[in-house]
């Protein structure tokens, strides 16, 4: 199992201090996997567990993964994010009293760049023969903010990624290029549930890409 510094561990809690997040969540899987998977960020369950995709976002990723022959011990499991990104709201109960809870929320770009190190060294030390991005978080976090999951979904893309440059303070793209296959997040057929189509057809011809590279 591949398992990211306390070094970094420590620089990645540091860096995104004073931002509306909590906890923090390593990556998860073999130092050799089959695919990496890049998603958004941990939510509630997640910080519960400490374990990256977990309750209907993840049961619903076992799902897709076993389509193509793939296990959670197969794949390298991250994020662009790895502490929980949250808003205040409020909830009503059964018996009508009115709470303050906390919501997941997508992460802002200064917390895309807070952890950015982070991601860039797991790409770096595994080196994966493919990445899957699941929503545009995660694409948009390795591609560039121009890029859509709604137009790229289910291709797979031959491309620099980017890393971020501290000391020129923005994303540079790598001289290398990376095999990116653009997906939908999980949890989106609970919202959107059309896109249930799209997704499974994506998964589809990741696994015939995947016969392909064995």
């Amino acid at each position: 199992m591949y398992k990211i510094s306390e070094e970094l561990v420590a620089l990645g809690v540091k860096r995104i201090e004073g931002f509306p997040v909590e906890g923090f969540v390593r990556g998860s899987g073999p130092l050799k996997p089959a695919v990496m998977l890049v998603g958004e960020a941990p939510g509630e369950n997640e910080l519960e567990t400490g374990i990256p995709f977990t309750g209907r976002a993840g049961k619903e990723l076992m799902e897709s993964l076993s389509s193509v022959g793939l296990s959670r011990d197969d794949v390298y499991i991250t994020s662009a994010v790895r502490s929980r990104p949250y808003k205040w709201g409020t909830k009503k109960k059964r018996n009508g009293e009115t709470i303050e809870r906390k919501y997941n929320r997508a992460p802002t770009k200064k917390e895309i760049i807070a952890h950015a190190p982070i991601l860039d060294t797991e790409i770096s030390d595994i080196q994966p023969p493919l990445i899957v991005t699941l929503g545009n978080v995660g694409l948009q976090r390795l591609i560039g903010s121009q890029a859509k999951v709604t137009e790229l979904h289910g291709v797979l893309l031959e491309t620099p990624i980017l890393r971020w440059d501290e000391e020129k303070g923005a994303f540079k793209e790598t001289m290398e290029n990376y095999h990116i296959f653009p997906t939908f997040h999980p949890a989106s057929v609970f919202y959107n549930p059309p896109v249930r189509y799209l997704k499974e057809d994506d998964w589809r011809k990741l696994g015939e890409i995947l016969k392909l590279k064995r």
